[in-house]
């Protein structure tokens, strides 16, 4: 095929070059004309000037004859005048009449000058002007010249062009036919591998969407299945952060009736009082939180569809958190109020009282982002799209836990400090370090919550289940009726009947096709063959006329040879012989007339069987016309189906490959995704569990130093 392109690109080149040497051609062509035209002119204009020039050449030669006579007559007149000055001594009348010859001579003169004048310059300017006129005609004769070799080389070239190119043209037909059976073959190679392709098509269509079936109940369940892993990590982490946030409350509800006063030895105020009160009641707030989170937890399974607007849970969870922010908005001006008794004592220091400011800011940043906090866990609890309130939940998430820890870090200051008041007593001690180990506690779970919610923020905010082609996420009564109505189409597509098989339907329809054609083809070939039967009918009435008159004929060429027979013998005489041998030719003759009875008969007899065979065969003949061209028809109609069907197919396939090349993109890269996310869960489970045991050996540490204080708090 590259070979026919590069040749019909070799054949337009020369085309457009030949068409190119034809227009020049066409303009030299009429470049000569014009200078012919232009030569002629200026030959017609030679031809005059040579006219003119033997016309004043004729007028100087009548001139030059014209000069002699005067010449001769001055010469008169200057013998006359030498003549009348003799005789002008001899008289006075003499001298007038030579004074008027004088004048008379002198005018002749002038003229004769003047005339000679005349004569120089036309003769010059005649010379110029044929100078001027034979080297212009030498110049268009050698541009004539050139014309004409420029016009008899692009003629030459234009003969060779031609030659080449209907050389190239016998060539390129040859190789066109060549190109033509091997495309031929092509084409027939090609139809057996569209007809493989689409049979592997199909194969492959099938097998897609067996696998893209499979592969969305797997990333279904996948997803569910993650979804209900990550909920349990963050379960944990609600039950790590309630107990921490119980353990704080209570022991700073214990440090409010130690310090600044100590309640066993002397009542407290009435704020701190309020103040314990209200910290004795943590328990109705934070318990909610893990329960809530528990039952959320619970409300996730692997058959249920798990995103955003579909976690009804989430809810409670949303309130149970902005109660207990309500919780902290309440304590929060007796946390600073506090803080200022804690200043107003007389041992409490400069430094002691720094502290406390900066616990007091470091109390409202966390009651702030608290606050913050449960402005977006509302929002993820409302049926709305707002994906980018994750960033912003991890953002307050890494927010609380920078706050808390610069509260656990001015507490441990806090607490130095207070150690070495002289006032200070062992369970105040003991009751400080238990809330900066809660503290600690707090510090480390707001950590891993934030790092937790970090790393799967993009699976937070990955895109909702929806039916396809369907922009728009579920909501909770959506995803209900979804999921009853795959389980109406499972138990339907269990006990559903048996179908006829697409190929099956496919076939029948062809042959009901065939069969209609048929029909309407048969029809036309009975309505021919009665056509014809009538036309042959038709036939058999005119030869049989034509046989009859031809047995007339012969009846009457039969009497006719009879009668001449008789007048023979007649004229022959009533001789023996002669009526034996009459007798005998008569014989012979009825026998040649039989002869040729039983011989037309014979032939009459062949011809009719010749005719009846020959109708036959155009009866069958066109019948099989008839049925191929109906089958034609139904052929061109097959192929014309199947064209479309191919064309439509092809479209198909190309869609599937382009869903298959998606799809297995998405398969790898979800793959590669949950790969990455699986390996970062096993090594946060393995960092949980190795904090797990050392939170586990830190509270047996404790609880078995918190024995041994008892111990020696009863001894004492």
């Amino acid at each position: 095929m590259a070979n026919v392109t590069d040749l019909q690109t070799k054949y337009s080149k020369l085309a457009q070059e030949y068409s190119k040497l034809r227009a020049q051609n066409q303009v030299l062509k009429k470049a000569v004309v014009d200078e012919q035209a232009n030569s002629a002119s200026l030959k017609d204009q030679l031809k005059q000037r040579d006219q003119s020039l033997r016309k004043q050449e004729q007028e100087m030669d009548s001139l030059s004859f014209r000069n002699q006579q005067l010449a001769k007559r001055v010469e008169l007149l200057q013998e006359e005048l030498a003549a009348s000055e003799g005789r002008s001594k001899k008289g006075k009348p003499g001298l007038q009449t030579q004074s008027v010859f004088n004048e008379d001579l002198q005018k002749k003169i002038e003229e004769n000058e003047r005339l000679h004048i005349q004569f120089y310059e036309a003769d010059e300017q005649h010379r110029k002007k044929e100078a001027e006129l034979r080297a212009r005609l030498e110049k268009l004769e050698g541009e004539a010249e050139e014309h004409q070799a420029v016009v008899d080389g692009l003629t030459t070239k234009y003969v060779e062009t031609i030659e080449r190119l209907q050389g190239d043209k016998a060539r390129l037909e040859l190789k066109t036919q060549i190109l033509e059976r091997e495309a031929k073959d092509c084409r027939m190679r090609t139809e057996e591998c569209q007809q493989q392709l689409r049979r592997c098509q199909s194969e492959l269509s099938r097998q897609v969407k067996q696998s893209s079936s499979v592969i969305q109940e797997k990333v279904r369940q996948f997803k569910s299945i993650y979804a209900r892993d990550v909920t349990s990590q963050a379960l944990s982490f609600i039950q790590d952060l309630v107990a921490a946030l119980l353990n704080f409350h209570t022991y700073t509800e214990q440090r409010v009736h130690i310090y600044p006063l100590d309640s066993s030895i002397e009542p407290i105020s009435p704020l701190n009082q309020k103040f314990s009160q209200y910290l004795h009641e943590n328990a109705a707030y934070v318990r909610p939180l893990e329960d809530s989170f528990l039952q959320l937890y619970q409300s996730i399974t692997e058959d249920t569809v798990t995103v955003l607007e579909t976690v009804v849970m989430l809810r409670n969870f949303a309130e149970n958190f902005s109660s207990y922010t309500h919780f902290l908005l309440k304590i929060l001006p007796y946390q600073l109020k506090s803080l200022e008794e804690e200043c107003e004592a007389p041992l409490c220091t400069a430094a002691l009282m720094a502290k406390n400011r900066e616990l007091q800011s470091d109390m409202k940043k966390v009651t702030t982002v608290f606050e913050k906090m449960q402005n977006y866990i509302n929002l993820l609890a409302l049926p709305s799209k707002l994906t980018s309130v994750f960033t912003q939940l991890a953002a307050s998430l890494h927010s609380l836990h920078d706050a808390i820890k610069e509260m656990s870090k001015h507490y441990n200051q806090k607490a130095s400090i207070e150690q070495e008041l002289p006032t200070v007593t062992q369970k105040l001690c003991t009751t400080t370090e238990c809330l900066l180990g809660s503290l600690g506690s707090l510090t480390s779970v707001t950590g891993k919550i934030a790092t937790f919610f970090s790393n799967n923020l993009d699976f937070f905010t990955s895109p909702g289940y929806s039916p396809r082609g369907c922009a728009v996420s579920l909501n909770p009564l959506q995803a209900e009726s979804m999921l009853a109505n795959k389980k109406k189409a499972a138990a339907y597509i269990d006990a559903r009947p048996q179908s006829v098989p697409y190929r099956e339907a496919l076939s029948n329809r062809r042959i009901l096709t065939s069969s209609t054609e048929s029909r309407e083809g048969l029809t036309q070939q009975v309505q021919q063959s009665q056509e014809k039967i009538a036309r042959l009918e038709q036939e058999k009435e005119h030869w049989l006329l034509e046989a009859q008159l031809g047995k007339v004929r012969l009846e009457k060429e039969n009497q006719r040879i009879a009668d001449l027979e008789a007048q023979l013998a007649a004229a022959l005489g009533g001789s023996q012989s002669s009526q034996t041998a009459a007798d005998g030719r008569l014989t012979q003759s009825n026998e040649e007339v039989g002869d040729e009875e039983s011989r037309e008969q014979l032939i009459k007899t062949h011809y009719m069987t010749r005719v009846g065979e020959l109708t036959t065969q155009l009866q069958v003949s066109d019948s099989k016309a008839v049925h191929f061209h109906s089958e034609c028809r139904a052929l061109a109609k097959r192929l014309t189906i199947a064209e479309k069907a191919r064309e439509t197919l092809s479209e198909e396939v190309k869609l599937a490959n382009e869903n298959i090349t998606r799809l297995q993109d998405e398969l790898t890269t979800t793959k590669r995704s949950y790969e990455d996310q699986l390996s970062m869960m096993s090594d946060h489970l393995c960092s949980m569990n190795e904090t797990l045991s050392k939170q586990r050996e830190e509270i047996d540490m404790l609880k078995l130093g918190g024995k041994a204080n008892a111990k020696k708090n009863k001894s004492r």
